[in-house]
């Protein structure tokens, strides 16, 4: 049993769902995405969580230029492949009470997409790698422009020239890379065995560092993230958040530092002060909005900051508090847009000083938004507690005997304190007080609604309460790379 199935299935779905009509094509898109959720719980049943590759397919493509069809799961890809497989059927719930034009059209790209970004996910080649990239942000492109808000296309085109612009970068050092390698392929084992000088590993480390900041997104490259979250319809903008981001924080991980580890070395300090500059700009900047759906992009560059600076801090705890945190992360910014897509079909706008008093009208939805908050906000017990003390540590741990350095980990660890003050504020602003004409009429949440939401809660709770299974898939696997790297460091 290999990769193969899993890479393979949501591209024939796809296919399938994009021909079915309104109404059954929705229905199918769930589907199949619960089938690739079982196969990929059947895959983690056989998996074994030392270092090694499983499951790895390994084939000719175009031998001609170096190129195979090779893909494999370890630690660190086996929780991205659940973070992919969990969220889709829970993203495609979130959207069954909209009507969509086109409706395999729509599902359709969801599926593709998924395709794409697995794809990422368990590449061992380079040029693998990027055509899952690729493949990955064309569905999204036509998500937003078809089916996005009023504002649609301008910010559309912005963020499609972004992230095509980093791919460009990274394509760069992957080709480079290539022409370097002895063996003369994209072989992602056989370019972590080449010795590069400092100047040339910087020069890599760059491309590469571009296209995965500008994806994730972290400072100052995030311009795009706010306006493409705000205009993409639901279902976009949970694909965007939960999943597609994460390849910029995997690429960091898998394919920059272990491939220019002189340059990443040279530059560390540099990139974890971009991280925590995010952290606290988009903090400051998620004080003054309005617009809940904004408020919750911005809280994302903040989350997201703290995850890349765990990880650049390059020591064990970051790395698996990252591994953690980016699965956590992925179902509580679903939930957070889930709860604001509920309001906003409720009530048509996002605007918090419009709204008050939702919970005395909604005690259920009240409860389900009020815990996906608190996971947000990493209360303890909840999911986002245990990945954010890992990570505020392991920044900690990097600036420990340097005054800079842990100067720099103080402002990293405000993301707790700012975080808890802006998501605890837009909550009461919505949810408590006294209802007003608009919100006297909302409806409480029953249905696939009430289903989908508890679902959410349910994860947010189970992982905080025991997070381990997590944390024991992707042990030996980061634990290796990070020693690996680290011996590099000292050559």
């Amino acid at each position: 049993m290999t990769v193969s199935i899993l890479l393979f299935l949501p591209i024939v779905a796809a296919v399938i769902v994009a021909l079915l009509k309104n109404g059954v094509a929705k229905h199918a898109a769930l589907f199949f995405s619960v089938a690739q959720l079982v196969i990929a719980l059947i895959f983690l049943s056989k998996f074994v969580p030392d270092a090694s590759t499983q499951f790895r397919i390994d084939a000719p493509w175009i031998p001609k230029f170096g190129i195979y069809f090779s893909a494999g799961i370890d630690g660190i890809s086996m929780v991205l492949v659940l973070l992919t497989t969990l969220l889709v059927p829970i993203i495609i719930l979130t959207t069954y009470t909209h009507e969509y034009n086109r409706e395999g059209a729509f599902y359709g790209l969801i599926l593709f997409m998924q395709a794409g970004l697995l794809v990422v996910f368990t590449a061992l080649d380079g040029f693998l790698f990027y055509v899952g990239w690729e493949a990955a942000l064309i569905p999204i492109y036509f998500i937003c422009a078809l089916w996005g808000g009023e504002n649609r296309i301008r910010v559309t085109i912005k963020f499609f020239i972004y992230t095509f612009a980093g791919s460009l970068f990274m394509l760069v050092a992957l080709i480079y890379l290539y022409l370097q390698s002895p063996a003369g392929t994209f072989d992602l084992h056989n370019f972590y065995t080449m010795s590069l000088d400092v100047k040339h590993q910087t020069w890599v480390f760059w491309a590469f560092f571009l296209a995965f900041a500008i994806k994730m997104p972290l400072f100052p490259l995030h311009t795009w993230q706010p306006d493409t979250y705000t205009e993409a319809p639901s279902g976009g903008t949970m694909m965007l958040s939960g999943i597609m981001l994460k390849m910029g924080i995997y690429g960091i991980l898998r394919w920059m530092i272990p491939n220019a580890p002189l340059g990443f070395f040279h530059f560390q300090t540099l990139t974890i002060i971009l991280a925590v500059i995010g952290i606290v700009y988009a903090s400051i900047i998620a004080f003054k909005q309005k617009e809940g759906k904004r408020l919750v992009a911005y809280s994302s560059i903040a989350h997201v900051g703290l995850i890349a600076a765990g990880i650049l801090a390059w020591n064990i705890q970051g790395v698996q508090g990252a591994m953690l945190q980016m699965l956590n992360h992925g179902i509580n910014v679903v939930g957070m847009f889930f709860i604001w897509d509920i309001i906003i079909r409720r009530m048509g706008t996002q605007d918090t000083d419009q709204l008050g008093g939702i919970a005395k009208v909604a005690p259920r939805f009240a409860i389900g938004f009020l815990i996906i908050v608190l996971g947000t906000v990493g209360l303890p017990l909840t999911n986002g507690f245990v990945g954010e003390f890992l990570l505020l540590k392991s920044v900690f741990t990097y600036g420990a005997g340097h005054f800079g350095n842990l100067v720099i980990a103080a402002f990293a660890g405000s993301t707790i304190i700012l975080g808890a003050v802006y998501m605890l504020r837009m909550y009461k602003k919505v949810m408590q007080g006294e209802t007003n004409p608009l919100t006297a009429t909302f409806k409480d949440v029953s249905g696939v609604e009430k289903f989908t939401l508890c679902l959410i809660c349910v994860l947010v709770i189970a992982l905080g309460i025991y997070p381990q299974p997590i944390l024991h898939i992707s042990e030996a696997a980061v634990t290796q790379l990070v020693n690996e790297i680290g011996a590099k460091f000292t050559m």
